[in-house]
């Protein structure tokens, strides 16, 4: 079965374990899934990730999901660029989340990064997520 946006596949198993209270997550493992999952765990939002093959030799990444207190880090999880309609925002124009207390995770030329990192490399891109 192919699967038309798989990173918004990884936003929806994360929200869906973390309403379960779950303390990891699979995910079939790609370059982009890990990269935004670099900026989650740099910024906070979850405690790490593992690569692992499955048996039939897939990738696969499992992800360690954080709480505190009892209720998940990650209180709101949005994608923002989705295959349908793709949103790309200069330097000035990439939006601060709650006023700068959650994350935008954008793709740019220089990778995939926080929207302070893309803020202060002075280059916008594709907005992939909000995160809160």
């Amino acid at each position: 079965m192919s699967m038309n946006d798989p990173l918004g596949d990884m936003l929806t198993r994360i929200r869906n374990a973390q309403q379960r209270g779950k303390s990891t997550v699979a995910t079939p493992a790609s370059k982009l899934r890990a990269w935004v999952l670099d900026v989650l765990e740099t910024e906070g939002y979850i405690r790490g990730y593992e690569k692992k093959t499955t048996e039939n030799g897939q990738g696969e990444l499992v992800i360690s999901l954080k709480y505190f207190e009892g209720t998940p880090v990650i209180r709101e999880l949005k994608r923002v660029s989705k295959p349908g309609r793709r949103v790309y925002m200069g330097v000035k124009d990439i939006p601060s989340v709650r006023n700068g207390l959650g994350v935008s995770i954008v793709s740019t030329p220089k990778g995939v990064m926080s929207d302070a990192a893309a803020r202060s490399a002075n280059v916008g891109g594709e907005v992939l997520c909000t995160v809160f």
